[in-house]
């Protein structure tokens, strides 16, 4: 069992990315995130996120039962449970962990054998058209995301593994190929 770390700017396909490797690999698991923001229609508690109150993550935070935590936007805290990492191990699987740049800094300072994996648009002009693509963000949003991306570049030398999102199914692969030959390395 691996805990592989995939981080990388808004916009390059994480999500699309452990969607496809979870449904070709039965040996991946989500980490379920906790979260304090409100569920947007259609997510499910303990699926998506587990939605917990502010006094709730705070406590989680006093009793170092985080791997990782941050403020996103200055208003909701978001996190990874230690716990996830047991419910992996005990499903013999690995564990994936799609969090910011700042999470994934906590996390390999905490468990320097985390896999981290820096994913990347071909371009930052591509970047910037599935942003706008998306139509989930106002064109303030999408330049906060941008300049966020910026920085977010600049690091992508310090995970283990760069990957280009260019073709979903390859990428996919490549992750997957990246977790096994770790797994046999160790």
């Amino acid at each position: 069992m691996s805990l592989i770390v995939i981080a990388g700017p808004a916009g390059v396909g994480k999500g699309s990315l452990v969607s496809w490797i979870l449904e070709h690999d039965h040996r991946f698991l989500l980490s379920v995130s906790a979260t304090t923001r409100a569920p947007r229609p259609g997510e499910i508690d303990g699926v998506h996120y587990q939605f917990v109150s502010k006094a709730d993550f705070d406590s989680m935070i006093t009793n170092d039962q985080l791997l990782e935590w941050a403020v996103v936007h200055g208003t909701h805290y978001y996190g990874t449970l230690i716990s996830e990492l047991a419910r992996a191990e005990a499903n013999d699987q690995h564990l994936l962990l799609e969090i910011d740049l700042q999470g994934a800094r906590q996390v390999k300072k905490r468990l320097p054998e985390a896999i981290s994996i820096f994913v990347s648009a071909p371009s930052f002009e591509i970047l910037e058209s599935r942003l706008r693509n998306r139509e989930t963000e106002t064109d303030a949003e999408i330049q906060t995301r941008l300049e966020t991306a910026k920085a977010e570049l600049a690091a992508a030398h310090e995970f283990d593994f760069r990957v280009i999102n260019d073709d979903l199914a390859l990428t996919g692969q490549k992750i997957i190929e990246i977790a096994t030959h770790q797994e046999r390395e160790t």
